[in-house]
């Protein structure tokens, strides 16, 4: 599993905010590029996001299913990539003193990804959650703005 961490200048009401709107998944997530669809009950469990990811000519076309939703608190979605596989991804956000604390874990569960070491693919999914977390700061510093 790959863990990042983030310290941001908001709420945790204003990140679950950014969470909650599913049209906003491709300006928060590395990779995503598009979204083609949100059912109208995202982000409650079982929902799903219907985005592409990939960059042009080369999109796929996949969803993302939120499994949990406890906001402000945390969220648990399965992020479907294929043909590279399946991973769970769990956000938390927790208030300090001054702004929150968001945490990413990552974890490959399905599909070719699965079979790679994980001292190699955590790295490389650390860099990428690096990133979305930077991303996610952006929109939810914006929110509490």
């Amino acid at each position: 599993m790959a863990t990042n961490t983030r310290t941001m200048d908001c709420t945790p009401d204003d990140v679950f905010r950014v969470l909650a709107n599913g049209w906003l998944y491709p300006a928060w997530v590395v990779g995503a590029s598009r979204m083609r669809d949100v059912d109208d009950s995202w982000p409650g469990p079982g929902a799903e996001l219907h985005h592409s990811f990939g960059v042009w000519p080369a999109l796929l076309d996949d969803t993302t299913q939120m499994k949990e939703w406890d906001p402000p608190h945390r969220a648990v979605m399965r992020a479907r990539g294929w043909p590279v596989g399946e991973a769970t991804v769990t956000i938390r956000a927790r208030r300090l003193s001054s702004g929150c604390l968001v945490r990413i874990d990552e974890d490959p569960v399905k599909g070719p990804a699965t079979f790679v070491p994980r001292f190699l693919t955590a790295p490389m999914l650390r860099w990428r959650n690096a990133e979305t977390l930077r991303r996610l700061a952006y929109l939810a510093e914006a929110e509490a703005g």
